[in-house]
């Protein structure tokens, strides 16, 4: 059952097109992830999905219903974890939950109850009178987290969830994030431009510029490189790329400092190499596929790593409008 439905949908401003015909779904109790660059078009994408933004042209459902003409059943029926806090610091963690509740119009009878609950399933129970202002990253994080549960929604959408958290405290997320979706059969859709992240998905779906270029589940999608991927340097990086084709018919990708290619049975390919290679080379190395190197085979380059959150995205499609005038 799809439990989100996506057709080319798209999002213009003005000559600058953020997100280009994309069509998805999603099933429900899957976790789905949007891998791409900062900028490639995955928070336009879910703020459309969320109703804060209006599609240019094409259609979307979650939960069965349309973004655009049932905004407030698609907002009850998600949960919202933003790139940047949205919390208030000058309240405790209980407030911050007591005035979500009120937003939801959760019952009161239900509602403490489902406040201990959340406290309790993100760690934060014994901090819930301290003030926001006093949480570390991560601790924020998982309040956000346990505010867009609160409300019981079907679908939580998490934009780059961990985005500037060091690698202990992203890992910790992660631990409540699987464990809440194993519990409550959760759906989830996340952007991220960390790999480690998109491998935690049941299916990814590759976007850049704007554009969906590869969707499956991250193994199909290492699979489809096929074979060893070798990544070499050499004294002329462009030589050694032309001595591979000509000489093997192969046709590397040269990018940062580097030339990588994929064969079948590397190690008795990189062999034959060294005995007839002419260009020297500095070093030589082989190992299967990661999704860095899907990234790298679909566009040619690697993953920008670029901080771009959303509101420099709406600086950059304002002065694209300016410029356009």
């Amino acid at each position: 059952m799809d439990i989100i439905e996506v057709e080319n949908l798209s999002r213009k401003f003005d000559s600058l097109t953020a997100v280009d015909n994309v069509s998805f779904d999603v099933q429900k109790g899957e976790i789905f992830g949007f891998l791409g660059p900062n900028g490639a078009g995955k928070t336009t994408t879910i703020s459309m999905l969320c109703t804060l933004l209006k599609p240019t042209s094409g259609s979307g459902r979650v939960n069965g219903y349309d973004i655009i003409r049932q905004r407030s059943e698609v907002r009850r029926s998600i949960g919202l974890v933003f790139q940047e806090s949205s919390l208030d610091e000058y309240l405790t963690a209980q407030q911050n939950l007591l005035f979500h509740a009120y937003a939801y119009s959760i019952p009161r009878i239900e509602r403490d109850s489902r406040i201990d609950y959340m406290l309790d399933l993100v760690d934060l129970k014994d901090r819930r009178r301290s003030k926001v202002s006093t949480f570390s990253g991560g601790m924020k994080r998982r309040l956000e987290i346990a505010r867009g549960l609160l409300h019981e929604p079907k679908v939580l959408f998490l934009d780059e969830p961990t985005l500037g958290l060091d690698p202990q405290t992203r890992r910790h997320i992660w631990d409540h994030i699987l464990e809440l979706q194993r519990k409550h059969d959760l759906t989830i859709f996340l952007t991220t431009h960390y790999m480690d992240e998109a491998e935690n998905c049941h299916r990814i779906s590759i976007i850049d510029n704007g554009q969906i270029i590869a969707l499956d589940s991250p193994e199909k999608l290492k699979d489809a490189i096929g074979g060893d991927l070798v990544t070499l340097k050499a004294e002329d990086n462009e030589r050694a790329g032309q001595e591979l084709v000509e000489k093997f018919n192969i046709k590397p990708v040269v990018d940062n400092g580097t030339v990588s290619f994929t064969v079948s049975e590397g190690e008795r390919f990189i062999a034959g190499l060294l005995n007839g290679f002419d260009t020297r080379l500095v070093s030589i190395n082989i190992r299967r596929p990661t999704l860095d190197d899907v990234f790298l085979k679909l566009t040619g380059r690697a993953i920008r790593d670029e901080e771009v959150g959303f509101k420099e995205q709406l600086k950059q499609m304002s002065r694209a409008r300016r410029q356009h005038r």
